[in-house]
């Protein structure tokens, strides 16, 4: 593993443990050039997903941009980040036992929609408003008198 610090080649692991929600393992590394410490995470990947874009381009799907897109929808909410972490890995599970490598990004759109409707509501929307484009203030009023629908009706 290359040295985020000094970019040297080889860094050797000093503890290996599971995360918290037994998702990845947890690898404590030092750089015997530099001595800087840094941690990685080795994940189970069950296959190599491609996101079909709206234009039909093609791109290798990125955990790190789905995690991105959720924490910026989630800034400053009080929502612990061993549940979003959670959240994201049961995303990607679903994804990836779909049988398709190639997912639609609609689908994985619906799907970050639906895990943060149940998780935060303020997050939801947030994330919606970027996802659905939404231009005015009316798009913002249908979406939450859908959820106020939808809770109605729970």
């Amino acid at each position: 593993m290359r040295c985020p610090f000094c970019g040297h080649d080889d860094s050797q692991v000093k503890d290996s443990r599971p995360s918290e929600d037994n998702s990845a393992i947890r690898r404590r590394r030092h750089c015997p050039a530099c001595g800087g410490r840094f941690t990685t995470f080795e994940r189970v990947q069950l296959r190599e997903l491609i996101v079909v874009k709206k234009n039909n381009r093609r791109e290798p799907f990125l955990r790190e941009k789905l995690e991105r897109s959720i924490t910026h929808a989630l800034r400053k909410r009080p929502v612990e980040g061993e549940r979003v972490d959670r959240m994201i890995t049961g995303i990607v599970r679903r994804l990836e036992s779909m049988g398709e490598n190639e997912i639609p990004s609609t689908v994985i759109g619906e799907l970050v929609m639906q895990a943060l409707a149940s998780l935060d509501k303020v997050a939801y929307v947030r994330f919606a408003s970027v996802y659905k484009n939404f231009r005015e203030t009316k798009d913002f009023e249908a979406l939450i008198g859908e959820m106020e629908g939808s809770i109605e009706r729970d």
